[in-house]
């Protein structure tokens, strides 16, 4: 198919390759093999939906390249690793070793087999050692894996079977690629030669698991970018929605001040249930004009309020006589309509069709209003050609057709189809079950994801389907969705399950409106995560805790709980709260990074320890680290679409150094900004901290900047303000903020409208430290709301009140109450989060 190549180098070179008559062997890097066996002696050149990319040693580039390999490069490009160096010991008949100072393989040269094919690690992951043996049956050869993901949750109330990635506790992974669909260099696809033939990759990388997720990520291709506007919040519900009465929500939103980045609109935008569809009715290419008699006009509203517009597709059922490109796709096609009008079969396996399927078909359809496009149906595993999965062609080719003429970053919206397939995002994780066994599985899911390099998941936030109503349930959905990937709302047609905020409880009504518009101020740490994890660092934005710390159990024993980005630490509540008290409770483990601050409350805690953390409902852990710089759009309503903000609100915790990139896309600029502030390309601020001496210096591209210093509550004796060195302290505004507020030190810089680039020093002294924080008032406030006899609170309170006693000694009065821990533990958290408080 014509402009459908992507940049790929799946040839090796020849010096990494090690090779008989029926076996072959390539050492992509020092730390990952390929093996194959082939019963007739050819082996496969070809780049695989999971291997693009073989050859990692050199600089050299594909020339002329068309405008969709511009695109896709961000996602395929080889990652430059260099040439591996091994040493082969070749013993005849007997068989043969190959070496280096972190493997040694050991083959009989015989069909691979668990006596015959074995891997031995120079790594001391175990007490006994580490060994990888081939064996046909994939899991039996995979050691202690950490988990991949799955193709879909549909159906899934709780925990699912979540495959194999590339980390194991082992200190290996395998993952098998004989059956995978190949890209035949011309723009199409192929499926596996037939006969007996194996095809594996064997990651030996120990516990260096962010190493293994790089050499992942060179021969599978890094994750492209997202468009900016994909980060904010997606609107979509499996409803008829009236074209006006979708616009008109859109508005409500508005007023309500809730923002939105994406329109989604299921299935019911095309015919479906109406006496000229000659079938179920789920597949369907033609406006249903009872419900969008101008379409056209829809997209318009959409784009005039800074939506993008997605719609659903589910292709099974090809195209029947009814729909309006019938007659244009069955004439491309040479298909004769004069007698018969016979439908048009869904087959991926035809370039022509597959043609015809994008460039009239879908083409039509974007034109008017869709700007990227949700592949609903997974259309089973099989097609014309063995091995080939209609899903991976669906995500394949919608993605770079969504990439054509070089006009957006590409995006899709489908299913997961196996290793490779983060080079398609935004995935749709199926139809959630509204629980909460669901949502408690889905912060670990999510996570885990990142071990088969699977970033950009979107779920179903709030649930789908099934299940009862609860308000909490939601809301605790909700803000694990802000804080996830992709946050996308969604429900069934069922007028009890819709999401809009103001259908809940008061309660839940302003805690999700606050969520979500948290979800559009994070937008501009998110965009930066976005660039530079499809750039620099090829990592997800999601890491489960043990990528960070491998050695350690207790990394292990939180699943749910992961760094989101470097600097921030995610722990979702995903169970129900203490009638008694109002809280909800999650087991935390707090890494040895020094101290963390709660973003949310300022609570300051200290590191290397597990201990319960609760939350009433209006709160959950966030934690960033000492060091850590948080970028965040100043409006406390943030407008749709996501847009670069005119004014930063900047998250500092002092105590160690540290550094963080603020990046902004020009394409999503205002008009005004355009304005003030011309300019080409991507633009950076970049933002750094000097414990030393106390300084903040921040290199910015125009705008307005606050700094939030999160746990300082007094302005420290040497504070100060410059900008480009210009002593600009009385012309700052300095605001401290105590409880109920985050305790922390807002300090807002004055603009610089004559200056498109300065610098902006915010000094607070040498060696400053975060403040001790005084949780008497919080403590007191959290007793007020407990629902318990007024005699136990009498009893806690002459506790903490206690000026007298060390904590030591309150914490042994707070369990010699012998009461139930979910009444003693949230006083103790509070008590206990500080080591200098004691």
């Amino acid at each position: 198919m014509k402009n459908y190549h992507f940049e790929s180098r799946p040839v090796a070179r020849p010096e990494t390759v090690v090779s008989g008559a029926n076996y072959r062997f390539t050492v992509l890097t020092d730390r990952l093999i390929r093996y194959e066996w082939s019963e007739d002696g050819q082996f496969e050149d070809r780049a695989s939906t999971f291997a693009v990319n073989r050859d990692l040693s050199s600089k050299e580039t594909k020339q002329n390249k068309t405008e969709t390999d511009e695109e896709e490069e961000g996602a395929a490009a080889a990652v430059v690793v260099g040439t591996p160096k091994f040493q082969v010991v070749d013993h005849g008949e007997d068989g043969l070793e190959i070496i280096n100072e972190y493997f040694h393989v050991s083959y009989d040269k015989k069909r691979f087999s668990p006596s015959g094919l074995l891997c031995t690690f120079a790594a001391k992951i175990t007490l006994w050692g580490s060994q990888w043996r081939y064996n046909d049956d994939v899991g039996a050869s995979q050691g202690f894996n950490l988990g991949g993901t799955a193709r879909t949750l549909d159906g899934c109330d709780g925990r699912c079977d979540m495959g194999y990635g590339v980390l194991s506790r082992d200190g290996y992974a395998a993952v098998d690629d004989s059956k995978s669909m190949l890209f035949d260099g011309h723009g199409f696809v192929a499926g596996r030669r037939a006969g007996d033939r194996i095809d594996g990759y064997l990651f030996c990388h120990g516990l260096d698991y962010k190493g293994a997720m790089r050499d992942f990520y060179a021969v599978s291709g890094k994750q492209p970018l997202l468009p900016r506007w994909a980060l904010g919040n997606w609107w979509s519900r499996y409803y008829r929605y009236r074209q006006d009465e979708y616009v008109g929500l859109m508005d409500r939103f508005k007023d309500e001040g809730v923002p939105m980045s994406v329109a989604v609109v299921d299935m019911d935008w095309h015919l479906v249930n109406d006496e000229r569809v000659p079938h179920a009715g789920w597949t369907g290419y033609t406006w249903d004009d009872k419900l969008f008699p101008d379409p056209g006009q829809f997209g318009r509203e959409m784009h005039s309020r800074n939506l993008k517009i997605t719609l659903n597709d589910h292709p099974h059922h090809g195209i029947h006589h009814h729909e309006d490109a019938y007659l244009e796709m069955a004439e491309f096609l040479g298909l004769d309509t004069s007698r018969h009008k016979n439908p048009i079969l869904f087959d991926p396996t035809s370039p022509k069709f597959m043609q015809a399927y994008l460039d009239i078909l879908h083409r039509k359809l974007e034109d008017v209003a869709c700007d990227f496009w949700w592949i609903d149906w997974q259309q089973g595993s099989f097609t014309k050609v063995p091995g080939i999965d209609p899903l991976w062609l669906l995500n394949h080719f919608h993605f770079l057709d969504n990439a054509r003429g070089g006009k957006q970053r590409p995006i899709i919206f489908s299913r997961y189809a196996g290793p490779g397939s983060h080079r398609y995002p935004v995935g749709f994780s199926g139809d959630t079950v509204t629980t909460w066994a669901s949502l408690e599985f889905q912060p670990e899911f999510t996570a885990t994801a990142s071990n088969i390099g699977y970033g950009w998941w979107s779920h179903d936030i709030g649930g789908h389907y099934g299940g009862t109503r609860d308000d909490e349930l939601v809301t605790r959905w909700v803000q694990f969705g802000v804080f996830s990937p992709v946050m996308r709302l969604h429900s069934s047609n069922s007028r009890w399950s819709s999401k809009e905020p103001w259908l809940y409880r008061k309660e839940s009504e302003a805690i999700i409106v606050d969520f979500m518009r948290l979800r559009h101020r994070l937008i501009p740490y998110l965009y930066t995560r976005n660039v530079l994890a499809g750039t620099e660092e090829g990592l997800p934005l999601v890491q489960p805790m043990y990528w960070l710390f491998p050695e350690r159990d207790e990394a292990y024993s939180v699943p749910n709980q992961y760094f989101f980005g470097p600097e921030l630490i995610v722990a979702p509540i995903v169970t129900p709260r203490d009638k008694r008290t109002n809280q909800a409770k999650v087991k935390v483990w707090l890494p040895p990074m020094h101290r963390h601050v709660d973003i949310f409350t300022g609570t300051v805690y200290d590191g290397d320890r597990e201990l319960n953390m609760y939350r009433p409902l209006e709160g959950m852990p966030v934690l960033a680290h000492e060091g850590s710089i948080v970028p965040l759009d100043a409006n406390p309503v943030p407008g749709n679409g996501g847009l670069n903000p005119d004014h930063f609100e900047v998250l500092v915790v002092i105590g160690r150094d540290g550094q963080a990139s603020v990046l902004e896309d020009p394409a999503d600029d205002s008009d005004q900004v355009k304005k003030e502030s011309p300019s080409t390309g991507e633009r950076g601020s970049l933002i750094q901290y000097h414990q030393d001496e106390g300084d903040l210096v921040a290199h910015v591209t125009g705008r307005t900047w606050t700094f939030r210093f999160l746990a300082v509550t007094d302005v420290p004796k040497g504070f100060k303000v410059c900008i480009d060195g210009d002593d600009r302290t009385g012309d700052a505004k300095v605001e401290i903020q105590k409880f109920p507020h985050t305790p922390s030190m807002l300090v807002r810089v004055p603009y610089v409208s004559d200056r498109e680039k300065y610098a902006i020093t915010v000094s607070l002294g040498p060696d400053p430290q975060l403040s001790v924080i005084d949780h008497r008032d919080r403590i007191e406030r959290l007793l007020l709301d407990y629902q318990t006899e007024f005699d136990l609170k009498d009893k806690l309170w002459s506790i903490v009140d206690d000026r007298k006693s060390s904590i030591n000694v309150k914490i042994g009065k707070l369990m010699s109450l012998s009461v139930d821990e979910r009444l003693t533990e949230p006083v103790a958290e509070l008590l206990l989060s500080d080591a200098r408080g004691m």
